[in-house]
């Protein structure tokens, strides 16, 4: 699918609200997309009214109900042709140690970054079908993260999300090859997203006088400061919406692009070096214990 062809395409993007999302939006608008931007609340799919080819939806990817509704929004929009792409990038980050972080949390984690990017795949899968059988090819992207690779201390509910999520959107690469529906997977490292702020506020404010705190504090801290540092180089998302641009327009999808140098380096230490030595290696980078 080259540019030309791609235009007044239609995509479902899901969690536009800000940083990844929002950048997505724009950018393939800005590309001839007809774009649906799946965001939780009204008042913020109401934003988009009157920016040319964008209409907000409000999707839950927790709730079946606002997925059957956006379904149907969905249909009437795109009609016949379908939807040429499904961005699959709605995510919260839960963070703490392993010992702490409560069953219900590890829960509330699977349930957005993984179980509802499989329904919302799941939902949508007939508009995909339908497009690719008229015009030869639609799109799944899969918003993963470079922790899906490398696993982080206090970030692990979120690294075994995306970890998670990372074998799902292999599967469907295979699953669906026949159906001349491509899935691809961008990994991210740092970037300037509210999911990346989130995850600095809430490792930071892990109560001091919590229990985590008597085990854990000096990691945490240790955690919290190489955040830090690191959102200070963070890429801009328009990078990784860049990325999801490649995905939806190139003949051959890729079915991983890693963004940011940060991403590339971490990926191509973890793949040469034993674990001990990497992690070595990784406590060294976030000055842990």
């Amino acid at each position: 699918m080259s540019n030309k062809q791609s235009t007044g395409k239609h995509v479902l993007i899901t969690g536009c609200s800000s940083g990844i999302g929002r950048a997505c939006v724009f950018h393939l608008a800005a590309r001839g997309f007809s774009v649906l931007a799946g965001v939780r609340k009204q008042a913020d799919a109401a934003g988009f009214a009157g920016q040319g080819a964008i209409r907000g939806l409000v999707v839950d990817v927790t709730m079946p109900q606002t997925i059957a509704a956006a379904v149907q929004t969905v249909n009437e929009v795109a009609g016949e042709s379908g939807l040429a792409g499904l961005v699959n990038n709605a995510g919260i980050g839960v963070v703490g140690p392993i010992e702490f972080v409560p069953p219900e949390e590890w829960r509330r984690q699977m349930e957005v970054n993984l179980i509802g990017q499989i329904a919302m795949t799941q939902a949508m899968l007939p508009m995909l079908r339908r497009h690719a059988q008229q015009y030869g090819t639609a799109r799944i992207v899969m918003i993963g993260s470079i922790a899906g690779r490398v696993g982080q201390p206090i970030m692990g509910p979120y690294c075994a999300s995306k970890r998670a999520l990372a074998a799902v959107s292999d599967v469907l690469r295979l699953e669906l090859r026949g159906q001349r529906i491509q899935t691809s997977l961008i990994e991210p490292g740092a970037t300037q997203s509210e999911i990346w702020r989130k995850g600095l506020e809430a490792t930071a404010n892990v109560a001091k006088d919590s229990p985590a705190r008597q085990d854990y504090g000096t990691l945490i801290d240790a955690i919290a400061a190489a955040a830090n540092k690191a959102a200070s180089s963070a890429v801009p998302a328009l990078r990784v919406a860049r990325a999801v641009e490649r995905c939806l327009t190139r003949r051959y999808a890729p079915t991983r692009i890693l963004v940011g140098r940060d991403a590339k380096m971490v990926a191509a230490l973890k793949a040469c070096l034993p674990d001990r030595w990497f992690d070595a290696v990784l406590r060294r980078v976030l000055g842990s214990p």
